[in-house]
């Protein structure tokens, strides 16, 4: 996956499913569209990252959604989990 300056809408897409898929897909509610953007860029680069180490060249538009998404799950269960433990402390 790579962040052209002429993909930024399409990164924002991407960022706008994935986020949402991964919070609707995860316990809990979404951080609204601005947080689920958020969360879904983060994650596709998050997802990118790991993905580097498997898938070598393109994965067109539905495999940079479906990887944003694994990463933002990812980030979820991360954000998650450090809130968890911070209510409770």
């Amino acid at each position: 996956m790579q962040l052209a300056p002429g993909g930024i809408i399409a990164w924002i897409i991407v960022g706008l499913i994935a986020g949402w898929a991964a919070s609707s897909v995860s316990r809990g509610h979404g951080f609204g569209i601005v947080g689920d953007i958020v969360v879904g860029l983060i994650g596709a680069l998050i997802g990118g990252f790991l993905a580097s180490f498997f898938i070598q060249g393109s994965v067109g538009l539905v495999g940079s959604i479906i990887i944003a998404f694994i990463g933002a799950v990812i980030l979820l269960a991360l954000l998650r989990a450090i809130r968890g433990r911070s209510v409770r402390a």
